[in-house]
């Protein structure tokens, strides 16, 4: 088990505090550096968990500011330009996460990884809600023999802001890539204006209107499945638990199409959901990945490799997880 201390690059923001939470409730022992160009509010976030260390990172020096320090592993929870943690995390030999690329990000990362693949696992965390939408479809997947058509919704509540660094992601996507990577009839093709308008219904039924996404989940269900045809959407509006009358909520619509291990026609409509919203959803795919990737959870740690988050996530204690902090992965009626 690693006990260097685990970098959180901007780990006083939402998500990174909520992500530092999840692994101080389970490893109250394991020393945690929270880093970023603030430094009073890294030693703030640091007082309030305990067995941490406010530091102040330098992106434009090899050794991020920190010297000889011992480090464990990076995690980024901010759009790394520079590469800078990845640079880091490569030339020590430890696991680097990070969660806010885009596909159009994509390439930096790995060519930095290609010239060093045997110096540590890299995971691509910028799945939607790292882990969440893929870990439960193909979880889903198991009662099929062969999927011909996967469509993923995500619906964020319009009261889920995140913070501002997610509001930033979602700025910076947006305004780079405004058509959606959709597979379809097994090319990749982008769907833009109109082609990208669509609409899913959201656990409690209601219809939201939607528009194309373009996430690498697309890629690794494809790659995973096979899968000719794979979309993901995206929807802002009233959650389902909001309409109820209770607090925000996030949610993952998965809707499959192919055949059973019988040969039948099989079609099915899954959901993932987390009662807190989104950002505790992604604190607990960065925590997970962070503990299988150093050994923390007790087994070896993830060997050197290029990694999407379902590859080394244990799917059963994810969803084991994920029902103990309120949420699930349900059964929808078929519409």
């Amino acid at each position: 088990m690693s006990l260097n201390p685990i970098l959180l690059m901007g780990g006083y923001g939402a998500i990174g505090r909520l992500a530092a939470r999840e692994l101080r409730s389970r490893y109250p022992d394991l020393p945690l550096l929270i880093g970023g160009r603030d430094l009073a509010k890294g030693r703030e976030a640091a007082a309030e968990l305990g067995k941490a260390e406010g530091v102040v990172l330098d992106p434009s020096a090899d050794d991020l500011g920190l010297g000889e320090r011992p480090v464990g592993a990076v995690a980024v929870f901010y759009s790394d330009d520079r590469l800078a943690g990845l640079q880091f995390a490569l030339a020590r030999g430890v696991p680097h996460l990070g969660i806010s690329s885009g596909i159009y990000e994509i390439a930096p990362e790995i060519g930095n990884f290609m010239l060093k693949p045997t110096a540590a696992p890299v995971v691509l965390g910028y799945e939607w809600l790292v882990g969440a939408t893929t870990v439960a479809t193909l979880d889903a997947a198991k009662a099929y023999s062969r999927i011909d058509d996967i469509v993923i919704g995500a619906l964020v509540d319009e009261e889920d802001g995140g913070g501002p660094a997610v509001a930033e992601d979602f700025e910076r996507l947006h305004r780079m890539m405004p058509a959606a990577l959709t597979r379809q009839g097994g090319a990749y093709i982008w769907r833009s204006e109109d082609d990208a308008v669509t609409a899913f219904h959201a656990i409690d039924g209601t219809r939201m209107e939607a528009s194309g996404f373009s996430s690498i989940d697309v890629v690794g269900l494809a790659t995973a499945t096979g899968a000719p045809n794979v979309q993901f959407n995206i929807a802002t509006g009233v959650s389902s638990s909001r309409r109820r009358g209770e607090p925000k909520s996030t949610e993952i619509v998965i809707e499959l199409n192919g055949r059973d291990h019988s040969g039948q026609a099989l079609r099915t409509r899954h959901a993932v959901f987390h009662p807190q919203g989104a950002a505790p959803l992604t604190a607990l795919g960065v925590s997970m990945l962070l503990e299988r990737l150093t050994g923390l959870d007790g087994n070896p740690a993830t060997p050197a490799g290029l990694y999407f988050p379902f590859q080394v996530l244990d799917p059963a204690a994810y969803l084991t997880r994920l029902k103990a902090a309120g949420g699930g992965l349900l059964t929808l009626e078929v519409r």
